[in-house]
């Protein structure tokens, strides 16, 4: 059974949202954990999506890559950390940027549950929460490997900063102000997509053999 346009959105949206909507919080979280209260002061730790909601990254977007096909794109509005204010600075930041990451990589398991669980779901339900359960596992499996491209301003280049020696972490921060620039022309010469690929793929494939 091949799903309509409607019926792609339908059972995208929750997986999409709830996939950005926890990834930022997770920051908002453990940038709390390590002394940083900026999210938390503006009321951005949460897990009400539309206190992350970006109209075009986390909406149009990803309806656009799911109704053309391709790797599944977008964002949230950024939890606002400021990295001065954790207690080791360089050293926590790793930990504040991979959070979001690791929050995806748990919610692709939880989806792969779900995949296994609607073999045993009503035959009316059990369609729909098995494609539900597929978008789920890629959209949080493509933010996970995404976010972790060693690019500023993504996490994974927070976390080459993090790791990075002094004058090195330097330099590669400096890309942060043409990083999303640099993400963009990546993504539409399909280098990007070449690239981060083969990383989804292997870990859907790991994921789905423990877990579905």
């Amino acid at each position: 059974m091949e799903l309509t346009v409607i019926q792609k959105v339908a059972v995208s949206a929750l997986p999409i949202i709830f996939a950005i909507t926890v990834h930022e919080a997770a920051h908002g979280y453990a940038a709390k954990y390590f002394g940083d209260l900026t999210a938390d002061r503006l009321g951005r730790i949460s897990l009400n999506p539309i206190k992350h909601i970006d109209p075009i990254g986390t909406i149009l977007l990803p309806a656009l890559t799911l109704m053309l096909g391709g790797i599944l794109f977008g964002w949230a509005k950024p939890v606002p950390v400021n990295f001065a204010q954790l207690r080791h600075p360089k050293k926590d930041m790793l930990w504040v940027a991979a959070a979001g990451p690791a929050a995806n990589f748990i919610m692709a398991i939880f989806w792969a549950l779900a995949l296994n669980f609607s073999a045993h779901a009503p035959e009316t339900a059990a369609f729909f929460l098995q494609e539900m359960s597929k978008v789920g596992i890629m959209i949080n499996l493509v933010l996970m490997v995404l976010n972790l491209v060693p690019l500023p301003p993504l996490d994974g280049g927070r976390i080459a900063v993090s790791l990075l020696p002094m004058h090195l972490a330097v330099k590669l921060s400096q890309l942060e102000r043409y990083g999303f620039l640099i993400l963009i022309v990546l993504l539409f010469t399909g280098i990007l997509g070449n690239i981060i690929s083969p990383i989804i793929r292997f870990f859907a494939q790991l994921i789905l053999s423990i877990f579905a």
